[in-house]
């Protein structure tokens, strides 16, 4: 079995001699002779248990016995306890999902504190033909149907060479000691109910099942390396960013096959299920405006785009008073303020980021807000008003730009649709004396 592990470490290049790890132990026959493997390898490891109080007596019993494992060894232990229900509670998740969070939270914590190099967790082979079957009940992708890596960045599985039957036979004549988890024969959890009822049945039509999903795992994983490469392509081919913005061509997104995978892959990082994706992909041909959320994100069908934005916060919206004595503002946007008098060498500015308004018109404080659908102003060489929703169509300002705009308000006026257009009534004529200049950086 030393062999093989240590076989194992190098053939997958799981760590080098002089890189340190800390070890996910549980208590449990697996993590128990991962344990003892490291010890006889002679590799620089420490011990870290997670007591996630969901057991009682059982579960102080096993941190107690992991901490007496680490002193048996001479290594460092750290040990973290979690109000595991509670969290997973005010979270609206399943003790397991709570558990897997708090978990992996302590450990890379672990790793940054105390400047360690990878965590291992005691996988074996059996726990990867259960994640697949797992993951395919549930319904998956090619990632999911791979089911455990050996590594995956900093967390390894140096035990994924031997099945469950291996390690306790191994446990049992090097008469290692373990901690047996009443929860484990519980079919309340999927993973049981998997372990005890399917795989019994799978295994009568193939004896070699474990060693044959590893096999599967390995070629699902190089199909999957194959299509992140070709995705990365057609990402590049479709896809720019702006700022925060994200812009998918929709032209050439249509000329993919079969677009909604392909729509898939572009939009799962950004929260966005399969479900929400095929209504995205259903209104390609649709009017344009039409919004989805995920958690995080608003995607917004323009056009020629789908513009993928991050949801903005609630401060984004509230206004901003601006006084008379008021140089500059940087937040939401900045914009500095002077006053000039008009004299024959003065200018107007081109640009559309700079307002020039007539001062002695102007009733302060102003206020900077977002545009509100109903808004009306009359455009710097217009007569009467127009909405400045269809302002911002005729200028043909993107459904998400449009969600950006800022409107600079005199009482109940608007008197610059910010880096576009002031309002005629505001402007400078003959009869004007001082100018107040706004410049958009």
């Amino acid at each position: 079995m030393l062999n093989r592990f240590t076989d194992f470490v190098k053939s997958e290049r799981l760590f080098s001699d002089k890189q340190k790890v800390f070890l996910a132990v549980s208590g449990g026959v697996d993590s128990a002779v991962m344990a003892e493997l490291f010890h006889r390898a002679e590799f620089n490891f420490a011990i870290a248990h997670c007591n996630f109080n969901l057991r009682g007596k059982e579960s102080d019993d096993d941190e107690i016995f992991c901490e007496q494992l680490a002193n048996k060894y001479k290594v460092m232990f750290a040990c973290e306890h979690f109000e595991t229900g509670k969290y997973s509670v005010e979270n609206k998740i399943s003790i397991q999902m709570a558990a897997r969070r708090l978990r992996y939270e302590f450990f890379n914590d672990l790793l940054e504190s105390q400047k360690f190099d990878f965590i291992a967790t005691a996988h074996q082979k059996n726990d990867v033909l259960e994640t697949m079957l797992i993951n395919f009940t549930r319904g998956t992708g090619i990632a999911g149907l791979h089911g455990i890596l050996p590594r995956q960045g900093n967390l390894i599985r140096p035990i994924l060479f031997a099945t469950r039957q291996e390690i306790e036979s191994f446990a049992a004549m090097q008469q290692i000691k373990f901690r047996v988890d009443s929860s484990n024969s519980s079919e309340k959890y999927v993973r049981n109910k998997i372990r005890m009822r399917v795989i019994p049945v799978l295994q009568e039509i193939n004896p070699s099942l474990e060693q044959t999903a590893i096999q599967t795992s390995k070629n699902l994983y190089s199909a999957e390396q194959i299509l992140k490469n070709h995705m990365a392509e057609e990402k590049k081919r479709c896809i720019t960013h702006k700022g925060k913005r994200i812009q998918i061509n929709i032209k050439k997104l249509k000329q993919l096959n079969p677009l909604r995978s392909y729509l898939f892959e572009f939009l799962r990082e950004y929260g966005f299920n399969a479900r929400t994706t095929e209504q995205i992909s259903d209104a390609l041909n649709e009017a344009s405006g039409k919004k989805f959320l995920s958690e995080n994100y608003v995607l917004v069908k323009d056009r020629e785009y789908l513009l993928l934005s991050p949801l903005k916060a609630d401060d984004d919206y509230v206004e901003i008073e601006i006084k008379k004595t008021e140089k500059k503002i940087t937040k939401p946007v900045k914009l500095f303020f002077s006053k000039e008098n008009v004299t024959k060498k003065f200018v107007i500015p081109s640009s559309s980021d700079v307002a020039c308004l007539d001062f002695d018109r102007i009733r302060f404080p102003l206020k900077l807000r977002r545009w509100l659908f109903g808004d009306r102003f009359i455009p710097l060489g217009m007569s009467g008003k127009k909405k400045v929703s269809d302002f911002l169509v005729d200028n043909k300002i993107s459904i998400t730009d449009k969600e950006g705009i800022w409107v600079l308000m005199c009482g109940h006026d608007i008197v610059w649709v910010v880096g576009h257009r002031i309002d005629d009534r505001y402007k400078i004529t003959p009869r004007t004396k001082k100018v107040f200049k706004i410049e958009l950086k």
